[in-house]
Formats: structure tokens, C-alpha cells, sequence
């Protein structure tokens, strides 16, 4: 076996031992169906070590560091977008492993982690996490917030040339679209049987206030609205790319696409309103 291979099996091996004690600790706090799952995933993942033991005559310790990331991010993200982060780092050991099982009996072995992978995916696609039944929920709201705010305060900006004002009437606006959304979809919701309606209309709501903060800011700290209206759209690509990565990896989706899709919609009305900010204030003749 060469270097630059016995090398990848190494690093491999430890991202498999350190898998295995990342699954163990999740399956602590979670139910009897989930915490099954997640245990019959660690052990396949110290199959998956004990394998590449036998081809490297190593023992590898787990990453510390990784166990400690893995697990804050759960609790930050939750437990699907963390398994989904993991099971990508997989599909690229399967590449690998692929690539160099031909090369010699011993290493024909990996094909059994390669298929032993593939039954990984199908027991994530199991796990029941209550948050991903309120995503859409959270969705709506990031995304009107998104849309309906840019567009404002690009039209705001042109019209009233104030940042203050701006601020002021692009938060005003924003508090009042959150609560609007906020009861259409608490009562969209009452007709559905597997969401709590109060909770459903409470995490719209809280999308829409939080996006339009971050959206308002650079009114509040820069004093000409153009060079505000450029970060405001800056921080709008932020939070969109943050999202639909986020998205993208629960969901199993490409990421880019998603991404363009909702960038393009929030843009375009942004310019439009742009357009509509600039035709006001001809017609009205004011400044502010």
C-alpha cells in the first residue's frame, strides 16, 4: 500500500471513530425511536473503523475538537442538518473508497463500507425532528420579510433620501407585515392537523421582525440612504445564502439553484421599487 493512500485511510479512520462517538452522544436526549437509530448508525460507523484498522494496523483516537463542533451545532441547528453535514462528509469517503478498492484484495473490503453507507442515508431519512415540521413556517416569513422589506426600503430610499425616515417608516412597516403574517398563518394553520397553530404563527413572525432588524440596520448607521441601501441588499444575500444553505443540507437539495432563485425574486423588487421610489418623487416634487 502507498503512503499517500495508507494517509487517507488514516484520516478516514479517524473521521469514522470520531462519527461513532458523535452518534452515541446525540442518541442521549433523544426518543427511544430516534435514539435507536442513531445507535444502529454508530455502530456501523465503528464497523467502518474496525475495517480500516485492519488495513492501516492503526488505532486512531477520535477528533475532540470535531465531537465538540458536531454536537454545538445540533444544539444550535438541530440534529437533522447536523446528521445531513455529517452524511455529506461520507458521500465523499465513498468517492474515495471507490477510487481504490480495485487496487488490491485487502482493499476490496471498503466496498462493505461503501454499502453499509448507502443503508446510513436510508436510517437518516428516518429520524423525526420536531423542528423540521415548522421550517416552512419559518420559511415564509424569512422569505415575505426578504422580498416585501428590500423592496420597500429600496423604494424609500430614492423617495425620502433620509436614512432616519427610512429606518423609521421601514420599521414601522415591518412590524406591522410580521403581525399580519403572524395571524394568516396561525389561522392557515388551524386547518392542518399536525401543527400547533400558536407555535406555527409565533416562528412566522419572529422570521419576519428578525430579518427586517438585520435589514434595517444600515439605515440606523450610515447616514447616506444609497451607500445604506447597498448594504441592506448585501445583508438580504447574507442571510439568503445562510438560509438556503441550511435548507439545501436538511433537504438534501443543490444549493446554488435554490440560492439564485430567491436572490433574483428579492433583487428584482428591489429595483423595481427602486424605479417606483424614483417616479414618486417626480411626480410629487419633494424632497426630504
Amino acid at each position: 500500500m502507498n503512503k499517500k493512500i495508507f494517509t487517507q485511510l488514516i484520516k478516514a479512520q479517524k473521521r469514522e471513530i470520531t462519527e461513532y462517538n458523535v452518534y452515541l452522544q446525540l442518541a442521549k436526549n433523544l426518543s427511544p425511536k430516534n435514539a435507536k437509530i442513531l445507535s444502529q448508525i454508530a455502530k456501523q460507523e465503528k464497523h467502518h473503523y474496525e475495517i480500516l484498522k485492519r488495513l492501516t494496523k492503526k488505532e486512531v483516537a477520535p477528533s475532540k475538537i470535531k465531537i465538540i463542533l458536531y454536537l454545538l451545532i445540533a444544539k444550535i441547528f438541530g440534529l437533522n442538518f447536523t446528521l445531513q453535514l455529517m452524511e455529506k462528509g461520507e458521500r465523499n469517503s465513498q468517492s474515495f473508497y471507490r477510487s481504490i478498492a480495485w487496487k488490491n484484495k485487502e482493499l476490496k473490503k471498503l466496498k462493505m463500507v461503501e454499502d453499509e453507507t448507502e443503508h446510513e442515508k436510508k436510517l437518516i431519512a428516518l429520524i423525526n425532528e420536531k423542528r423540521l415540521t415548522y421550517i416552512g413556517a419559518f420559511v415564509l416569513g424569512l422569505n415575505d420579510a426578504l422580498v416585501e422589506l428590500t423592496g420597500t426600503l429600496a423604494g424609500l430610499t430614492l423617495a425620502l433620501n433620509n436614512t432616519k425616515i427610512i429606518a423609521m417608516v421601514g420599521l414601522i412597516t415591518g412590524i406591522a407585515a410580521s403581525m399580519s403574517m403572524s395571524v394568516s398563518n396561525y389561522l392557515a394553520a388551524k386547518e392542518e392537523n399536525d401543527k400547533s397553530p400558536k407555535l406555527t404563527g409565533l416562528i412566522t413572525g419572529i422570521a419576519y421582525i428578525i430579518t427586517v432588524g438585520i435589514l434595517i440596520i444600515p439605515y440606523l448607521i450610515i447616514n447616506q440612504s444609497l451607500p445604506a441601501l447597498i448594504l441592506t441588499l448585501f445583508f438580504a444575500i447574507l442571510i439568503i445564502a445562510a438560509f438556503t444553505f441550511y435548507a439545501a443540507v436538511v433537504k438534501r437539495e443543490k444549493f446554488t439553484l435554490r440560492f439564485l432563485r430567491m436572490a433574483f425574486i428579492s433583487l428584482s423588487v428591489a429595483i423595481i421599487n427602486f424605479g417606483v421610489g424614483f417616479l414618486i418623487k417626480k411626480f410629487f416634487e419633494f424632497e426630504v
